[in-house]
């Protein structure tokens, strides 16, 4: 009896702990800690920037007609090759139909993007490739008021176009200086993807400054990097900051869902749309050089003595400012009237709003030795860059060198012979293959005008200066190509 009476006791606490086990507690409330009101903080914020935002932002449709005339080629726009390849579908589809819609028949909206008021007397900021040959243009803000809009001005080379539509009152955004805009800082989009209205992704700034995204030197190219999730239909739209400020306007992408897309600085494309409001067009204004960063020219950067930061002058354009000054090929510029220079981007931006005609003191290191140079900024013409001339088949060789490159004097006859503008020099009539010239790009009928800051004018002249030249150091080539003057540095790789 007591072995059962013990066992059913142990029977009973097994199902009083088993019960105590399975009853169910109540759950403890979360702490209201630091951590969580901080997170409750930045929610709040995000939510606030999208409704200060959104009233600023246009949803903006586009209607174009065929006219049946010739086609507009939807390759030869610079940004085509960014799109993904899904939307370009979409778009060939779609001009494919407009090629096929009866030329009687009324505009169809057919294409989409952003913009944002600039101004609240009816001035709203976007893209030119977004209105590039509108028909017709509507614009939607998101209480549902619509407004026919006109294009004010278009600047091709950055991208930023100015509509007009007649209202008074509207809800003009808040710029930020972008020149101030801090990398990892969040970063806002505002706009509408894939015809989705006033959608907000955030993100943050990945980098800026970015210079050669698209594959195109006329463009004018400073762009902010972000990973918020920007699509096509976002073009256009603003870019902000957790003060609800633009920073940007969203222009390219790098392939969907990659987290990479671009913004032109607000600097920049508030100074571009003042002057295309208030003149139709903006005027930039140029030097006519070919640049680089010293601190990623690692081959010249060895060779310049006296200074640790700048911009290296690769190129001068025949006839362009540059040329009518005594600025010359290997000059490091580090300062425009007095302020500092050390990138491509940064020399751009202090020449761009230079007046034209008026005159601009670069500071320059050459030869270890500071200097001023005095130049006169011109208009930027349309062509910047001559086109490549045409080549005749090679003439005679006269003279090789180490260099691994075959010259001849240059005379006006064979200039003309050779399709090359005539230039006191010795010229490229060949080049040998896995040379050193080849590997650095020379090419047949470059003007060869100096070696290592001498003067070739002659094949003595050529002679003397290559007899002491020294790859493993280092040869420094001034050539002329295109109407450009330009130098190489040819060193021995590996070295």
């Amino acid at each position: 009896m007591n072995t059962i009476r013990n066992t059913r006791q142990s029977i009973l606490w097994a199902v009083v702990v088993g019960a105590l086990v399975m009853t169910p507690t109540r759950a403890a409330a979360p702490k209201d800690n630091g951590a969580l009101e901080l997170a409750r903080q930045l929610n709040q914020a995000f939510i606030e920037v999208a409704d200060q935002v959104s009233p600023s932002v246009v949803v903006i449709s586009v209607a174009r007609q065929a006219d049946g005339g010739g086609e507009t080629d939807l390759e030869s726009n610079p940004f085509w090759e960014w799109l993904p390849r899904e939307f370009r579908r979409q778009m060939e589809e779609r001009f494919r139909q407009r090629q096929e819609t009866p030329r009687n028949r009324p505009p169809l909206f057919n294409s989409q993007g952003s913009g944002v008021v600039i101004r609240e007397d009816g001035y709203i900021l976007t893209n030119g490739h977004v209105v590039e040959g509108a028909d017709k243009i509507k614009v939607r803000f998101k209480d549902g008021r619509q407004f026919d809009a006109e294009v004010r001005g278009v600047d091709s080379q950055s991208d930023v176009a100015v509509l007009k539509v007649d209202a008074t009152g509207l809800p003009a955004a808040r710029f930020a200086n972008s020149d101030k805009v801090k990398v990892g800082e969040f970063a806002i989009a505002i706009g509408a993807p894939f015809e989705l209205d006033y959608s907000v992704t955030f993100g943050h700034v990945s980098a800026k400054g970015r210079s050669a995204v698209v594959p195109d030197p006329a463009m004018d190219q400073d762009f902010i990097q972000t990973d918020a999730n920007i699509n096509p239909g976002n073009s256009g739209g603003p870019l902000v900051n957790i003060d609800g400020e633009v920073i940007g306007i969203n222009t390219l992408i790098r392939g969907l869902r990659t987290g990479i897309g671009f913004a032109i600085p607000s600097n920049l494309a508030r100074q571009v749309a003042d002057k295309l409001i208030e003149e139709g067009k903006f005027t930039r204004s140029w030097l006519g050089v070919e640049i680089r960063a010293l601190r990623e020219d690692e081959e010249y950067r060895g060779m310049v003595k006296g200074v640790q930061d700048g911009v290296v002058v690769r190129g001068i354009v025949k006839d362009g400012p540059a040329a009518k000054s005594t600025l010359k090929l290997g000059d490091v510029i580090t300062a425009v009237d007095g302020k500092a220079v050390s990138t491509a981007q940064e020399l751009r931006n202090q020449i761009r709003t230079k007046k034209v005609g008026t005159i601009v003191t670069l500071d320059v290191v050459r030869a270890g030795k500071e200097l001023q140079v005095k130049v006169q900024p011109e208009e930027w013409p349309e062509e910047a860059v001559p086109a490549v001339s045409r080549r005749s088949p090679a003439p005679r060789a006269s003279e090789a060198t180490s260099l691994g490159v075959t010259v001849k004097p240059l005379t006006r006859e064979l200039a003309k012979e050779m399709g090359v503008e005539f230039a006191e020099g010795v010229v490229v009539t060949d080049v040998e293959p896995d040379s050193v010239a080849a590997d650095k790009g020379i090419r047949r009928g470059d003007i060869i005008t100096e070696i290592n800051q001498t003067a070739v004018t002659s094949l003595r002249d050529f002679r003397g200066a290559t007899a002491g030249a020294d790859l493993e150091k280092g040869v420094v080539v001034n050539l002329v190509r295109d109407g450009v003057s330009r130098f190489v540095i040819l060193k021995q790789s590996g070295n």
